[in-house]
């Protein structure tokens, strides 16, 4: 359905110069425009709920007592604030708690070394002692036989150290001609050498993280470098009965070189973890009820659960904060909505989508009548892009409602018109694939990689204020906007043409079946 009246007005808008920050203007007299803006800009909330869930909640892996706390302590702001609030259950999952980590380097000096468990690991019931062996970047089948049958009692280094912990534009701009390439080179060829040898031996013998533990191994280190200072992602573990330990980039080194150079490395690891029974898994959610079209809904949709490497501050408290002071925002701007408003913040978005994947399956009634949901996950920055997702008729009525919206947030925003319909990557892929006009709300990097995205380094002091409350006030903005629309916005999507992979024609993604369990994770 084409409206060229909206895109006249939205071109309109975007040729006028934003007035300064502090000169605010509004491109409406709408009273409830500006009453957000006074919520979301002048009496913001944001900074005190999202120091609460990173700092005093903090990181909130499905199964653990972090993501319980957590969803407690949001049920109880929505009441505060007018709504309902309910745990959607939609399975089980096996309970995980962390402990304390102390990895301590013994012989040849005394050092505590930088190091946590994995995620879902088991731990080491009390302090262990061993030594520590390297397996090399390059090695036969027959290698990793005879490394297997050398493990018993010791800790395990897998996967080659980096050459160099220092960050990629530190080289380029303090390096002697052909030095950063040099070790790029070397870099590439160790990483593709390893890649390749694994890969033999776990054909030929079945090499890997749980064969050495098989083999009596007492622990498995490793090593996730992206990049940059002092930084490293943490993820799962995958042995059941020993503990697989991530280590910093300078540490792991540390370690590495002395394994390699046969100087008897020997550490200390006391790490503590704790399994439990499966217990109900569920999304948090909030709403409040719609006055003229109840059986409509808008979804502020954002991912709760996190990794536990830090806070999980930018993935994603930033995205569920969100959507939590908009919905403050409205409950004092806007508190009697034409349409339903539904938070969905979802769970294990982090293995799968499966929160969100799992509403959709199990609420084909609310699914049917969504009029758009806003969702946001990529970190702590202002939103600089809205792609349509495919939907032809979407951009219109984007068009429209940016133009009642300040100068000062739509200036950042790129709209992709009519764009393609994401597969997968963050909650909103669950609905656009059921044909549901979902919307990710973009946001400008913050160096999100490498420095924040599932590393230790996601903490609340990586979180920038300004962006985070213009984000909420946008999204009230549009939920407000998208409420208030005469017309549901179109369903019709784009000819997405052909895949030059195949030759065939691209067809519009399908959906997924949502893991209803941590079996996956838990079958030790």
């Amino acid at each position: 359905m084409k409206k060229p009246r909206r895109f006249l007005v939205w071109a309109a808008a975007l040729l006028l110069s934003a007035p300064a920050l502090g000169a605010q203007q509004f491109p409406t007299e709408d009273p409830v425009i500006k009453a957000i803006w006074e919520e979301g800009m002048v009496n913001s909330q944001a900074y005190a709920l999202s120091q609460t869930l990173a700092d005093s909640i903090g990181p909130r892996l499905p199964g653990s007592p972090g993501y319980d706390a957590g969803a407690d302590w949001v049920i109880k702001k929505f009441e505060e604030w007018g709504y309902e609030g309910w745990k959607d259950e939609y399975g089980t999952w096996p309970s995980w708690e962390r402990g304390i980590t102390h990895v301590d380097l013994l012989e040849p000096r005394i050092r505590s070394l930088d190091a946590m468990i994995l995620a879902w690991s088991p731990g080491t019931n009390g302090p262990v002692t061993g030594e520590v062996v390297a397996v090399p970047a390059s090695f036969t089948p027959e290698e990793a036989s005879a490394i297997l049958s050398s493990v018993d009692g010791k800790f395990v280094l897998l996967g080659p150290a980096e050459l160099s912990c220092r960050p990629n534009d530190n080289w380029e701009e303090f390096a002697a001609p052909g030095s950063f390439q040099r070790l790029q080179s070397d870099r590439q060829a160790r990483q593709q050498s390893y890649r390749s040898s694994l890969q033999a031996a776990a054909q030929a013998v079945g090499f890997g993280p749980q064969a050495l533990e098989e083999a009596g191994a007492v622990g498995i280190i490793n090593s996730s470098w992206p990049g940059g200072w002092g930084v490293r992602r943490i993820f799962s573990a995958s042995t059941r009965t020993v503990p697989t330990i991530s280590m910093s980039c300078e540490d792991y080194g540390l370690l590495y070189r002395l394994a390699e150079n046969d100087q008897g490395p020997v550490i200390q690891v006391e790490a503590e973890a704790s399994f439990g029974e499966p217990a109900p898994t569920f999304n948090v959610m909030g709403s409040v009820r719609g006055t003229e079209k109840p059986e409509e809904y808008i979804i502020l949709s954002a991912h709760f659960d996190t990794w536990d490497g830090g806070s999980g501050a930018t993935d994603n408290n930033s995205g569920s904060i969100n959507m939590m002071e908009t919905l403050r925002i409205l409950s004092e701007a806007y508190p009697n909505p034409k349409r339903s408003i539904i938070a969905g913040l979802w769970n294990s978005e982090e293995q799968g989508l499966n929160g969100s994947r799992a509403f959709v399956a199990d609420h084909p009634e609310i699914v049917e009548n969504i009029q758009a949901v806003f969702n946001q996950d990529n970190g702590t920055g202002r939103v600089v892009s809205i792609s349509m997702q495919g939907f032809t008729g979407a951009g219109a009525f984007f068009g429209d409602w940016l133009s009642s919206i300040p100068g000062e947030i739509t200036r950042h925003i790129d709209l992709t018109i009519p764009g393609s319909p994401g597969g997968g990557g963050s909650d909103y892929a669950s609905f656009v694939c059921a044909g549901v006009p979902a919307f990710s709300l973009s946001s400008l990097s913050w160096s999100y990689s490498p420095y924040t995205w599932h590393t230790n380094l996601d903490t609340f002091d990586k979180l920038v204020m300004d962006d985070v409350m213009n984000n909420a006030t946008l999204t009230a903005m549009l939920t407000y906007l998208a409420s208030e629309e005469e017309e549901m916005l179109p369903r019709d999507t784009r000819t997405l043409g052909t895949d030059p992979r195949t030759g065939e024609p691209r067809s519009w993604p399908q959906c997924r079946l949502p893991a209803r369990t941590g079996e996956r994770y838990f079958n030790r």
